[in-house]
C-alpha cells in the first residue's frame, strides 16, 4: 500500500489532464487550431491524454491534406503517444484506474496508426500492417469492457465501435488476406457503440461523432451503395451545431448532409460559410472547394465547377493530376465555340495530366490512375474527345445518388447524356463502343432516378452485352452488373440480385477503380444479408 496522498495526486492529475484535453478539443472545434495545439504541446511527453489528443489533431490534419509528409508526421506523433502510454502502464505503482486508462489510450494509438496506414496507400502490404495493429487494439479494448468511468467508457465505445464498423465494410476477400478469418465486424453493433460514445459527454464523444458523420455522409457513398442515413446524421450534428455555430468541421458535415438530400443551394451556402469561418487551416477550404466543385457539377454549371477545380489545382497538393483532369473535363463540356476561362485549352490540359502523376508510398491513387488512363486519348495529334468525362468521374464518387432526389437536376444530367449520345451516333471509331457504353451506364442511372425501371435495366444490359466489344473501359461491365443488381434489389428480385453481384465480384479482375467497386458489391451483398461464403458462391455460379 502507498500513502493516501499519492493516491489523490494521481487521481487529481488524471482529472486535470482530462479537463485540459477537453478544453483543447473545445478550442479545436471552435476553429482555434493553433491555440488547441499550444495548450496540448507542453505536456505531450508526460501525459498520455495530452499525447493522444495532440496526435489525434495531427492525424485529422493528415486526413484533410492526404499529404505524404503530414501523414508521416502524424504517424510519428502517434507513435510517441503510444510510447507515453506504455511508460504509464509500465509503472509498477501505477494505480489500477491509471493503468486502465493507459491501456485504452494505447489501444487508440494503435487504432489510429492503422487508419494512417490505410490512408497512406491502398495496397495489400499496408492493409496487412494496419490490420495487425487493428487486431492488437481490438484485443485490448475487448479486455477493457465494463470499467465505470465516463472518459474510459467513451474510449472503449470508440474503439469497439470503430473496429466493428470498419471491418463490416471490408469485402471477405480482403479480410482473409488481413488474417481476420472469423472476424467480420458487426455493423449495427459498431454503430450503436459509436452512438453511445457520441451522446455522452466525454473526451471521445467528438471522435465518435466525427467517425459516425464520416460514415453517414462519405463512406456509405464512396464505399457503399449510397444510403447514408441523414436523419441519424442530422440528429448527431444538432447539438454540435448549437454549441459550435461557426465550427468549420460541423459546417462542412452539415453541407454534406444537405448535398445528400439534394438541397444543393443550401449545401453551397454551408460550404462557403465553412471557408469563411476560419483562415488557419487552408486544407479545410480545399475540402469545401472539392464539394463545391461537385455541387456545381450536379447543377451542370460547368464554369463554376471549373473555377473550383482550378482553385484546387493551384492550392491543394492532394492530387494535381486529378484536378487538372477535372479542369480539362469541365472545359470539354462547354460548346466548341464558347470562350474558355483564362484562355485555357482542354486538349492542352488533358495532355498535361500524366506529368502530375504522384507516387504515394510507391503507388499513385486509383482515381489518379483512372484520370491518366482516360486522358491518354488526347496524346494523339488528332485527339478523340471523351464524351462526358465529368459525369463519368461523378459516377466514381457516387454522385448520381445525389441528384436522385431532385428531378430537375436529374433531368439536366440526362439531357447532357442524350446530347452526347446523339453526337456519338454520328461518328464511329476505335472508342465508339466504349464511349457508348459509358453513356448507357450513366443514362441507366438517370432513368432509374426517374423511376423508368425497364428503360434503366435495358441500358445496364446493353453494357453487359457489349463485354466482348469493349477495348479500354473494362470497368463498365462489373459496374453495370452492380447497378442492375441494385435495381433488382429495389424491385424485390433478391435471388437475381445476388446472382449478379456474385458474378460481378468473382468474374472480373484488374479493371479501373476495382477496389471501390468491390467495396460497393460487398455493401450490396451485406444489405441483402446474402451469405456469400465461398461454397455458396460456387453453387450460385
Amino acid at each position: 500500500q502507498f500513502p493516501e496522498e499519492s493516491h489523490s495526486s494521481t487521481k487529481l492529475t488524471l482529472q486535470l489532464c482530462l479537463e485540459e484535453c477537453m478544453e483543447a478539443l473545445d478550442l479545436f472545434l471552435n476553429n482555434h487550431f493553433s491555440e488547441s495545439l499550444d495548450k496540448l504541446r507542453p505536456r505531450v511527453k508526460e501525459s498520455m491524454y495530452h499525447a493522444l489528443i495532440y496526435a489525434t489533431v495531427m492525424e485529422m490534419q493528415a486526413m484533410m491534406t492526404f499529404q505524404q509528409d503530414d501523414i508521416v508526421t502524424a504517424g510519428n506523433t502517434m507513435k510517441s503517444a503510444q510510447e507515453v502510454c506504455q511508460r504509464v502502464t509500465g509503472f509498477v505503482f501505477a494505480e489500477q484506474v491509471h493503468a486502465i486508462h493507459a491501456e485504452a489510450c494505447y489501444a487508440e494509438c494503435l487504432l489510429q496508426r492503422a487508419a494512417l496506414t490505410f490512408l497512406q496507400d491502398e495496397n495489400m502490404v499496408s492493409f496487412i500492417k494496419g490490420g495487425i495493429k487493428v487486431r492488437n487494439s481490438y484485443m485490448i479494448y475487448n479486455s477493457l469492457q465494463g470499467p465505470n468511468h465516463v472518459h474510459l467508457e467513451g474510449g472503449v465505445s470508440f474503439g469497439i465501435g470503430a473496429f466493428n464498423l470498419t471491418l463490416s465494410m471490408f469485402p471477405p476477400r480482403i479480410l482473409k488476406v488481413l488474417e481476420f478469418a472469423g472476424f467480420s465486424g458487426d455493423k449495427e453493433y459498431g454503430l450503436s457503440q459509436l452512438h453511445e460514445g457520441a451522446t455522452t459527454h466525454n473526451l471521445r464523444s467528438m471522435l465518435c461523432a466525427l467517425l459516425l458523420l464520416c460514415h453517414y455522409t462519405f463512406l456509405t457513398f464512396i464505399l457503399g451503395t449510397g444510403e447514408g442515413d441523414m436523419a441519424d446524421a442530422e440528429k448527431l450534428l444538432k447539438p454540435f451545431r448549437l454549441r459550435y455555430p461557426q465550427g468549420a468541421i460541423f459546417l462542412f458535415f452539415a453541407g454534406r448532409a444537405e448535398e445528400i438530400k439534394g438541397n444543393i443551394d443550401e449545401a453551397v451556402a454551408l460550404f462557403e460559410d465553412g471557408c469563411k469561418a476560419q483562415q488557419q487551416w487552408k486544407q479545410f477550404h480545399h475540402m469545401c472547394y472539392w464539394e463545391l466543385m461537385w455541387c456545381f457539377t450536379y447543377k451542370c454549371v460547368w464554369r463554376m465547377a471549373y473555377f473550383y477545380a482550378d482553385l484546387l489545382s493551384k492550392e491543394s497538393r492532394w492530387s494535381k493530376a486529378m484536378y487538372v483532369y477535372m479542369k480539362a473535363a469541365y472545359l470539354s463540356m462547354l460548346a466548341p465555340g464558347e470562350a474558355r476561362p483564362f484562355g485555357e485549352d482542354e486538349v492542352e490540359l488533358f495532355r498535361q495530366v500524366p506529368h502530375f502523376k504522384q507516387k504515394i508510398a510507391g503507388k499513385s491513387p486509383p482515381t489518379e490512375k483512372f484520370a491518366i488512363r482516360k486522358a491518354r486519348r488526347y496524346k494523339a495529334s488528332c485527339p478523340v474527345r471523351l464524351p462526358v468525362p465529368v459525369l463519368e468521374m461523378m459516377y466514381m464518387w457516387n454522385g448520381f445518388s445525389m441528384i436522385s432526389k431532385r428531378p430537375e437536376l436529374n433531368e439536366g444530367v440526362l439531357q447532357t447524356l442524350v446530347e452526347a449520345e446523339r453526337t456519338l451516333l454520328e461518328s464511329a471509331g476505335t472508342y465508339s463502343v466504349d464511349d457508348r457504353c459509358v453513356i448507357y451506364l450513366l443514362k441507366g442511372l438517370c432513368l432509374k432516378n426517374k423511376g423508368l425501371i425497364q428503360a434503366a435495366e435495358e441500358c445496364f444490359r446493353l453494357v453487359y452485352n457489349s463485354e466482348k466489344k469493349l477495348k479500354f473501359d473494362h470497368y463498365l461491365v462489373p459496374n453495370a452488373l452492380l447497378e442492375l443488381s441494385v435495381v433488382y434489389m429495389d424491385t424485390g428480385r433478391k435471388e437475381e440480385a445476388i446472382k449478379l453481384l456474385l458474378k460481378a465480384k468473382t468474374n472480373y479482375k484488374e479493371y479501373s477503380m476495382e477496389s471501390r467497386t468491390q467495396f460497393r458489391i460487398h455493401a450490396a451483398l451485406s444489405k441483402l444479408k446474402a451469405d456469400s461464403s465461398d461454397q455458396d458462391e460456387i453453387t450460385a455460379l
